[in-house]
């Protein structure tokens, strides 16, 4: 007579061993329960949000716009514009200059607007 094993199946091979521990605010677990009920999966039962999470998150396609530009060279080009904006400070300050040209000027202004339009983009927060 054969003895068979009972309980939860072993996973063998396909063990989970890394943990990820989520929390939600009060509006983000009611847009989970509604999720959850699309589903008619219990909320409050033990074992539905992990399958349920794992499955939503592992089939999703992640597209190329949702992901942040590269920013590992911002800081280098940001020291890179701030050395030659004090270059041209001091080259002003050398010629006695009390007043800076316009096209100094001119200069100061596109790279303040662009160390702006530089830091819109890293800050942009993805919309939920």
């Amino acid at each position: 007579m054969e003895h068979k094993k009972r309980g939860r199946k072993r996973l063998g091979n396909k063990k989970r061993f890394h943990n990820i521990m989520l929390r939600f605010n009060d509006s983000e677990y009611e847009r989970l329960r509604k999720i959850c009920e699309s589903y008619n999966l219990d909320i409050s039962q033990r074992g539905t949000i992990s399958p349920l999470l794992r499955r939503l998150v592992l089939q999703s396609i992640s597209e190329e716009k949702d992901r942040l530009p590269d920013t590992s060279n911002l800081a280098y080009h940001i020291n890179k514009i701030g050395n030659n904006i004090n270059q041209l400070v001091k080259i002003a300050h050398h010629k006695n200059l009390r007043n800076p040209n316009s096209s100094l000027q001119n200069e100061i202004q596109k790279t303040n607007e662009l160390l702006c339009t530089l830091l819109k983009i890293t800050m942009v927060e993805k919309p939920a």
